[in-house]
C-alpha cells in the first residue's frame, strides 16, 4: 500500500519574528509582544488570529499507517527547536512519498509549514515536485489544490466551498470518534509559556488520529474501503491505541461511541 501520512500542526505567535518586523523595545517579554501583534490584530479583522507567517510551529503529530501498521507519534522531542520538527516532516516525505491526509491542511498547516521551512533555510525537494524530477508529480503533486496526492478533508468534503468548510472536532463527534480533549488550540500559546510541551503533543497527537479516522469513514463512503474493510480499519486503531502507554490514549478511546 502507498504509506498514508496524516499531519496535524500546533502554533504560537513567531515572537522572534513580530520583533523584528515591529522594531519592538527589548524590554517587553514575550507575552507582551505576542499581545501587541493580538491586539493590531483583532482590530483589524476583529480576531487574535495570526497570519500565516506571523505562526511558528511548536508541534507537528501524525499517523503513519502502512503495511506494518499504524503509528501516531509527534515528531521529534518535546526539546527540540522549530527548525527540527520542520526538517523531519520533509525528511519523511522525501523518504516515503506518502498519500498526505489532513483537516485544513491546505488552508493552515502545509502554508505554515512552508513559510517556517523558509525562514529555516529547510530543503524539501519532494514536496516541492511538480514533475521536474518525477513525471508522476506532473499530474498528481502535493501542490496543486485539485490533485489527490494531498487530500484536505476539510476542503474536499466541503466540494472547495469555504462557506462550507466543518470543524474537525464537530465531525469527529458526529461520526461518533472521540473528538478533541483537553485542548484546543486557542490554548497553545498559554499551555506554551507554562511549559507543557507533553500536554500540546498530546493533544495534537489525539487531533491527528481524530483526522484518520474520519478519512477512513471518508474511504467507506467513496468505496475505497468495504464494510468490512472499514471495520477492520477502525479496530487496528483502537487496538494499536491501547497497546500506548501514555495516558491521554485510554481517555480517549474510552470517549469513542463505537
Amino acid at each position: 500500500m502507498t504509506p498514508i501520512l496524516v499531519f496535524d500542526i500546533e502554533t504560537i505567535p513567531d515572537v522572534a519574528g513580530i520583533r523584528r518586523l515591529e522594531d519592538l523595545p527589548s524590554t517587553l517579554t514575550d507575552a507582551e509582544v505576542a499581545e501587541h501583534a493580538f491586539a493590531a490584530r483583532r482590530e483589524k479583522i476583529g480576531s487574535d488570529f495570526l497570519p500565516h507567517h506571523l505562526q511558528r510551529i511548536a508541534a507537528i503529530s501524525c499517523v503513519f499507517r502502512d503495511n506494518a501498521g499504524f503509528r501516531v507519534r509527534s515528531l521529534g522531542t518535546p526539546a527540540d527547536g522549530e527548525a527540527a520538527l520542520v526538517q523531519s516532516f520533509y525528511r519523511v516525505i522525501e523518504k516515503y512519498t506518502p498519500q498526505l491526509v489532513s483537516w485544513n491542511g491546505g488552508g493552515f498547516d502545509l502554508p505554515v509549514l512552508n513559510y517556517r521551512a523558509l525562514v529555516n533555510g529547510i530543503p524539501a525537494s519532494r514536496f516541492w515536485d511538480v514533475g521536474e524530477d518525477d513525471r508522476e508529480f506532473k499530474w498528481n503533486n502535493y501542490i496543486s489544490r485539485y490533485h489527490a496526492r494531498h487530500t484536505d478533508l476539510m476542503d474536499v468534503l466541503a466540494m472547495y466551498q469555504t462557506r462550507a468548510n466543518a470543524p474537525l472536532d464537530a465531525l469527529a463527534k458526529l461520526c461518533g470518534f472521540p473528538g478533541k480533549l483537553g485542548m484546543d488550540g486557542g490554548q497553545v500559546w498559554h499551555a506554551f509559556r507554562e511549559g507543557r510541551i507533553e500536554e500540546i503533543r498530546n493533544y495534537c497527537e489525539t487531533d491527528v488520529v481524530n483526522t484518520y479516522l474520519l478519512y477512513c469513514r471518508f474511504q467507506l463512503m467513496r468505496g475505497g474501503f468495504s464494510a468490512q474493510e472499514y471495520a477492520d480499519e477502525i479496530a487496528l486503531v483502537k487496538n494499536s491505541l491501547a497497546q500506548e502507554p501514555a495516558a491521554h490514549w485510554a481517555e480517549y478511546l474510552a470517549a469513542f461511541d463505537q
